[in-house]
């Protein structure tokens, strides 16, 4: 994750954590069922606390936009409607399913257009 915190922000560093995680799951970066680095590891990586990164994470699960699952990590969870939900869920079951398959993504893409009728 590409993220840059500002030290001279009023906004405290959670919340620009918080907002930046935001920002990336809405832009699509950060796209349904990807693995959020663990709360030591990002803190380390961004030079705050370990503390700062957890309330962070505390308040995008309790806004819904990740999940934890405990000793597996956090994962951004699916946004939208429902129909919108479960497109995202199936494109991340498509990308695992093509990784572990070792096709790359340009020629995933293709298949992808041409099951579409694109």
């Amino acid at each position: 994750m590409d993220i840059r915190l500002d030290p001279n922000s009023s906004t405290p560093p959670f919340e620009q954590l918080r907002t930046r995680i935001i920002d990336d799951i809405r832009g699509g970066i950060l796209p349904a069922g990807h693995r959020l680095p663990t709360v030591r590891g990002l803190a380390e990586e961004l030079g705050i606390a370990a503390n700062t990164v957890a309330r962070a994470y505390r308040e995008l699960e309790a806004d819904g936009f990740i999940e934890t699952r405990g000793r597996s990590g956090s994962y951004v969870n699916a946004q939208g409607d429902a129909t919108e939900r479960a497109a995202q869920e199936a494109a991340r079951a498509y990308a695992d399913r093509i990784a572990a398959l070792g096709v790359d993504a340009a020629t995933a893409l293709r298949y992808v257009r041409s099951a579409l009728g694109a």
